[in-house]
């Protein structure tokens, strides 16, 4: 009611009410099945730092694929899966999916590969994005789980890049 108000919801109504039509298989658990897709999109994150077209670009303050658009998918899926399926648990399931995904960068730092972390810096920066648009997570959240000095020092890579051009 308040979105056809025109006020903001943190919730996307439409899209719960798209996830309430669906008519489920039988047998198969909804809550586990939007928890599992939450696990997956986590631990998928950092296969993004070898697509060459993941770097983000600071003139345009975003990725050249536009994966960050992944930050407002994240947030409104989770949001819209947790109030229909879940236990009204958004927040909690957002903490937990920050904690994969933050735990799955981490483990870029200590790759060796150059093909593996070409676009790292781009990558972590998804992760700040992702908090940025959530109305759920806060900063202090993500800096309990991703040191923010890697989130500052990816920024300042990106942008020093941007200086140099093209590389």
């Amino acid at each position: 009611m308040a979105s056809a108000a025109g006020l903001p919801c943190d919730i996307d109504p439409a899209l719960c009410a798209a996830l309430r039509a669906q008519k489920p298989e039988p047998g198969v658990d909804e809550y586990t099945t939007a928890c599992l897709l939450m696990v997956f999109v986590a631990v998928a994150i950092p296969r993004l730092a070898r697509n060459d077209s993941a770097t983000f670009k600071a003139a345009l303050e975003g990725h050249t694929n536009n994966v960050h658009c992944l930050a407002k998918a994240v947030n409104s899926l989770a949001g819209a899966m947790f109030t229909v399926h879940g236990h009204g648990d958004v927040e909690m399931r957002l903490k937990e999916f920050l904690a994969l995904a933050s735990s799955s960068l981490l483990r870029l730092g200590q790759e060796t590969e150059k093909d593996v972390i070409k676009n790292r810096e781009s990558v972590y920066l998804i992760l700040d994005e992702i908090v940025q648009e959530s109305p759920f997570l806060t900063m202090d959240l993500l800096e309990s789980c991703f040191p923010y000095a890697l989130l500052r020092t990816s920024y300042h890579h990106v942008y020093k890049n941007m200086q140099e051009g093209p590389a």
